[in-house]
């Protein structure tokens, strides 16, 4: 009797779905799974290294802005606003101390307003700042003799040389987390802000002006790149500054972060590099359009929160890939130059090895003994990959979830030895 098509076929089905999902708990779970990629960062939004490799190829940075987010303007607007920068977060303890001689400084209980109670201080002078009865505490070093300030719900620091304290130009000392930082434009504050898991924390708060005190601090990019990559790099900076400009985070106490959860603040120390620091701020000035505005990107006379990325797999990422949330001026544009690996040395290619332990904390699950890549997007991102535990339990993850998870430079990668099960265009 003829065999039916289905009867001749189910024994081949069997086998292949016998061999992508052999039972795990017959399997040994690796101590480590091999994953390999391209580009560095999220990917949305202007690429640093195809900004530089623009740059090196003539464009200029408005060129580079219009190439990175389409439809869209550079235009001038008004960027004078005083933003909160949080230099330091969720800390228990920290010290601020003077940094040029002869400079005077001042420690001021509560917030700015009152400066009948400050204390005046010098620069072989310092405070430690620290959680005490919920409240900040302070311990004062003036003149080697210590004494404890009363425990209060904030504290402000200036110093001379700046708008809020008069005087010669001088500097001031941040050391928190093993990092010593150097500040000298705007005031600080240390404030006492409740967390609901960690509970009283110290945050770190500098007041600068966006038009020049902060845009001189980002450090972003190399300040040895080319001239209208630096431009560009000015305007993705101030433009992502601006969006977020009296937007004040709860958790921090600030417009923005200043880390990789927004952009990197540096204070002094960017415009103070050898060599190369007065380049950065000729570009912060060149891309000024008067002393209270500066080129931005826009849209209708809306600024537009530019993201900007190290570098991609080749084309750009777009905000509903990566974020699951359409902003309407991301788009997926070509990025060769992030292929380059004299423009990209370390990134346009890199492996890691996972760890089972990193692997199973970023899934959920107590192992996993495989993984697969279930499907990317138009992009060449993974969109969704798919773990599998001992016991045979399954948890998909998107894929730029799981590569925040496991700390993998960017959403452009693909697994050792495995297939794709299926690929979504």
């Amino acid at each position: 009797m003829k065999r039916s098509f289905l009867a001749t076929l189910a024994p081949a089905l069997i086998s292949l779905i016998a061999f992508n999902y052999l039972p795990v708990a017959m399997a040994d779970v690796p101590n480590s799974i091999s994953i390999s990629g391209t580009g560095y960062g999220h990917g949305v939004g202007m690429s640093q290294i195809g900004a530089r490799g623009l740059a090196l190829e003539g464009d200029t940075a408005t060129a580079i802005m219009n190439y990175y987010f389409p439809n869209s303007d550079v235009t001038a607007l008004q960027d004078d606003q005083i933003l909160r920068i949080n230099i330091g977060h969720q800390l228990t303890t920290l010290k601020i101390s003077g940094a040029s001689t002869g400079m005077n400084w001042q420690v001021i209980p509560g917030i700015e307003g009152d400066t009948s109670s400050a204390i005046s201080l010098s620069a072989k002078d310092s405070v430690t700042f620290s959680i005490g009865q919920n409240k900040v505490a302070a311990n004062l070093s003036k003149s080697g003799v210590k004494s404890n300030l009363s425990n209060n719900s904030a504290f402000t620091i200036r110093w001379s040389g700046t708008r809020y304290l008069a005087g010669d130009t001088s500097l001031i000392n941040v050391a928190h987390s093993n990092k010593t930082t150097l500040y000298k434009y705007g005031q600080i504050q240390v404030k006492a802000i409740k967390d609901v898991k960690l509970g009283v924390r110290l945050e770190l708060i500098n007041l600068v002006k966006l038009h020049d005190e902060y845009l001189w601090g980002i450090s972003e990019v190399s300040s040895s790149w080319p001239t209208a990559a630096l431009e560009a790099q000015v305007i993705a900076s101030r433009s992502y500054a601006l969006s977020k400009a009296g937007k004040i985070q709860k958790g921090c106490d600030c417009d923005l972060y200043g880390s990789v959860s927004d952009q990197i603040f540096a204070g002094y120390s960017k415009e103070a590099e050898p060599k190369w620091g007065k380049l950065w701020k000729t570009a912060v000035t060149n891309t000024a359009t008067s002393e209270t505005s500066g080129l931005v990107v826009s849209q209708n006379n809306l600024v537009l929160r530019t993201y900007f990325t190290s570098s991609t797999g080749g084309v750009t990422e777009t905000s509903l890939n990566a974020w699951g949330s359409d902003l309407g001026y991301t788009y997926s544009v070509n990025d060769p130059w992030s292929l380059d690996p004299k423009l990209n040395p370390n990134y346009f290619k890199w492996k890691r090895d996972l760890s089972q332990s990193l692997l199973a904390a970023a899934f959920g699950l107590p192992d996993i003994a495989s993984l697969k890549i279930l499907s990317l997007n138009q992009t060449g991102t993974v969109k969704i990959i798919e773990g599998r535990s001992s016991t045979g339990k399954r948890v998909k993850l998107s894929g730029e979830t799981f590569r925040s998870r496991c700390k993998l430079p960017s959403p452009w990668f693909s697994l050792t030895g495995e297939e794709l099960v299926s690929v979504q265009n």
